[in-house]
């Protein structure tokens, strides 16, 4: 039996079934949902300015090319602004070489410039080196540490004004999870907050599901690598993941709830505070909470 579309005078067939929502939604209206979710975080976070060149972090992965392919349908009229995408090679065997290739193939489709850059040759090493090394925190701990580093420190050079990352409704409940247990209530606090010393970040699929995500990157086309990274399950991430995913599947519209919680509890939390003066770290000279900042200790814990 075909399921009709749920939205009103619409007599298409339904592609998803949005549990947490009770909607069915044809091709056409699951579109136009994913996208209005988008265009309110973008209005939301930070206006798009004139003249603005935006940095978009791109993996070439499901999500971020799916995000590319969507800021440049949404921004294409707009003359006035430039789009860049930066991509990061950690150094991981088997994984990022065959994300990257995607990401070469959607740039020059969107016609976007693509600058890659690479851990071993920014910072003398890759992820599978620090693997070797067997140190008690999973590899993740450092990757993402380096990788922020990495394009804060590119777009800055490259003079983009905003950077922009496919951060999606999961990665960010998991994050606000995660410093849940963990009972972090600075990073909580941070989480919304704003420092004038970093680039501008826009996430944009903030309240989109990564199920729905994937799904709108294959209407559009996006050719979607199914590697995962060989690292992944040995974080805490994973596990919070998958216990997320299981609250989800036994009560739909939890991750929402989760979100929502956070954007309540977040007006009470104390924030990064823009007239505050961060340090400088002693090594590379970035803005910092600690006189070394955590990329350059672990550049550090790398050399010794």
């Amino acid at each position: 039996m075909t399921i009709k579309c749920s939205k009103r005078r619409c007599t298409n067939p339904a592609i998803i079934h949005q549990k947490y929502s009770g909607l069915h939604l044809c091709e056409a209206h699951f579109i136009e949902d994913v996208e209005r979710k988008a265009k309110r975080e973008i209005r939301k976070q930070w206006l798009i300015e004139h003249d603005d060149k935006i940095a978009v972090a791109l993996s070439g992965g499901k999500d971020s090319s799916a995000l590319l392919y969507m800021l440049k349908k949404f921004f294409q009229p707009r003359a006035d602004l430039e789009f860049i995408a930066i991509a990061v090679d950690e150094g991981i065997k088997g994984f990022r070489s065959v994300t990257l290739k995607n990401a070469e193939h959607i740039t020059k489709e969107l016609e976007v410039e693509l600058c890659t850059f690479y851990f071993e040759h920014e910072l003398g090493f890759t992820v599978d080196e620090i693997v070797s090394r067997g140190f008690e925190q999973a590899p993740c701990t450092f990757c993402g540490v380096l990788r922020r580093k990495v394009i804060e420190t590119k777009a800055k050079e490259l003079g983009a004004t905003k950077v922009v990352t496919a951060h999606n409704l999961d990665d960010e409940v998991q994050t606000i999870l995660i410093n849940y247990i963990r009972g972090d209530i600075e990073r909580l606090g941070r989480l919304r907050g704003r420092r004038p010393q970093f680039v501008p970040r826009i996430k944009p699929l903030r309240k989109v599901p990564e199920k729905e995500v994937a799904l709108y990157a294959l209407i559009a086309g996006i050719s979607i690598s199914t590697v995962q990274c060989p690292y992944a399950r040995l974080s805490f991430r994973f596990t919070v993941k998958r216990m997320l995913n299981e609250f989800e599947m036994r009560h739909p519209g939890t991750k929402y709830s989760l979100m929502r919680g956070y954007e309540r509890l977040s007006q009470f939390l104390p924030t990064a505070q823009p007239g505050r003066e961060l340090l400088r770290c002693e090594r590379c000279g970035a803005p910092s909470a600690s006189r070394i900042c955590k990329a350059c200790e672990i550049v550090e814990r790398m050399r010794s």
